[in-house]
C-alpha cells in the first residue's frame, strides 16, 4: 500500500530525529547535523539517574519514592515514574534523563496500542527501568511499533477524528495527522532536552 503522499515529510522527519537520539544515546557516533559523525559514549546508569538541581522527578525504585512534591510512581514493575494527579507541580520539577525517556517511551507505546492495538493500555501498564540499556532499548522498540502502524495509514485514517484513543492528550477530538504531528514534536523537543542534559553531564565530569 502507498504512503500518502502529506504523510512523507512527516515520516521524513520522524526518521532523522529517532536516529540521531538514539545514536545519541548509544553512540559510538552521532549525526551532528551536516553528515559529520561526531564520537559520543553510550549513556551509563549513573549518568541515566543523575539529578542536576535539588528536587528533580526521576524514574525510582518502588521502595525509595515518590520524590519530592510527587505522590505517585506510576506504572509497573519494581521501577516507576514521579508524578502527581493533576494539578501538577507548579513550577514544574525539573525532570532527569530517566524521566524525559520513559515519558517518551510509554507515550509512544500507549499512542500505538490506541490507535492500532487492543486501546486498553494505561500507564498502570508501562515499565520504567532502572537501567539505562533497557530504557533506550525500550524507548526504540516502541519507536519503531510506531512507525509500522504509520505505514499501514491511508489518507481516511489520517483524516479521521477520533482515529487514536489516547486518553491523555486531545486525539479524541483530532484528525489523526495531526496527532502524527504532535508525536513528531515530542520526540523533537524531548530529544534536545535529552541531548542538552548529557552535555551538562558531560561538562559537570571534566568534558570526558
Amino acid at each position: 500500500m502507498a504512503t500518502p503522499p502529506r504523510l512523507v515529510p512527516l515520516l521524513e522527519q520522524f526518521d532523522f530525529a529517532r536516529e540521531r537520539l538514539v545514536d545519541r544515546l548509544n553512540g559510538p557516533v552521532m549525526n551532528s547535523g551536516n553528515g559529520t559523525d561526531v564520537a559520543v559514549g553510550p549513556v551509563t546508569d549513573e549518568e541515566y539517574l543523575w539529578e542536576p538541581v535539588p528536587d528533580c522527578w526521576s524514574v525510582r525504585q518502588r521502595g525509595t519514592g515518590p520524590g519530592p512534591r510527587a505522590t505517585v510512581l506510576t506504572g509497573a514493575g519494581e521501577w516507576g515514574r514521579d508524578t502527581t494527579p493533576p494539578p501538577h507541580p507548579e513550577p514544574a520539577p525539573f525532570t532527569t534523563l530517566a524521566w524525559r525517556l520513559s515519558h517518551l517511551a510509554e507515550m509512544f507505546l500507549l499512542r500505538t496500542d490506541h490507535t492500532a492495538g487492543t486501546r486498553t493500555l494505561t500507564r498502570d501498564d508501562f515499565h520504567s527501568r532502572g537501567d539505562a540499556a533497557s530504557a533506550v532499548k525500550d524507548f526504540d522498540e516502541a519507536m519503531a511499533a510506531w512507525r509500522e502502524m504509520l505505514l499501514s495509514l491511508t489518507d481516511e485514517d489520517l483524516d479521521t477524528v477520533g482515529f487514536s484513543s489516547y486518553p491523555h492528550g486531545s486525539d479524541p477530538e483530532n484528525p489523526f495527522i495531526e496527532v502524527v504531528w504532535w508525536m513528531n514534536q515530542e520526540l523533537l523537543h524531548h530529544g534536545a532536552e535529552i541531548a542538552l542534559l548529557r552535555d551538562l553531564y558531560r561538562a559537570r565530569a571534566g568534558g570526558r
